[in-house]
Parts: structure tokens; sequence; C-alpha cells
């Protein structure tokens, strides 16, 4: 994953791993208990709302989309799933995948080319 790639001083893709796995545990139980919400933009992005840079840790939304997809518990799913219905539209997975992002938590969205 790209995520695991962005290392810190003197830091090996082991350590960055298991600070990434923190990292989505945290969301999924942030987003379990309704503290931190997913929100969809127009293309499609995802973006999780209601965590400060340090929680975040370095790992991108979409990162952190496509591991709770992978290994995250129902209520954190279902979480993104009501995101979906609200926006009206579901996350697009090649728009994720393409680096379609918010930096200010789905107020407005973007692609760095």
């Amino acid at each position: 994953m790209p995520c695991d790639r962005k290392l810190k001083a003197g830091q090996s893709i082991k350590e960055r791993a298991e600070e990434i796995r923190t990292v989505v545990e945290r969301v999924v139980r942030k987003l379990a208990m309704g503290k931190v919400t997913a929100k969809v933009g127009p293309t499609g992005g995802i973006a999780f709302v209601g965590l400060d840079d340090s929680e975040r840790d370095g790992v991108t939304d979409a990162c952190m989309y496509r591991r709770v997809m992978a290994t995250g518990s129902a209520l954190a799913k279902a979480a993104i799933e009501r995101a979906e219905a609200l926006s009206g539209r579901a996350v697009d997975r090649h728009a994720v995948a393409h680096g379609h992002h918010s930096h200010d938590g789905g107020v407005t969205w973007h692609h760095h080319k």
C-alpha cells in the first residue's frame, strides 16, 4: 500500500505497517461510535471527518478506506454505507485509487496530477 512507503527517519516498513494498523483500528472504533464520520465527494472520493493530523499519523483517507473495507468491523462499514446513502452516491474505488481526495474534511475535493 502507498501509505506504508511514507517512512519516518529510521523507520522500517514493518514498523510503519503497525502504525497504519493502529490508526485504522482507531478509525474503526470512532466510526462505530459516531465520533468520526465518513463523507463521500462528488467524484466518489472519501474523507473521514473528525480526525486531527496527529491521529491520522500520515495515513490518507484512501488508505484508511481500503483498510476499513478489508478488515474493519460491520459497524464501521455501515457508517461508510450511511455516508454513501446520505450523499446519494457510492464510494468509487477507481476515484479513490486515482487520488480524488479532500484536505479539509470534504469541504473541497481535488486531484493532484
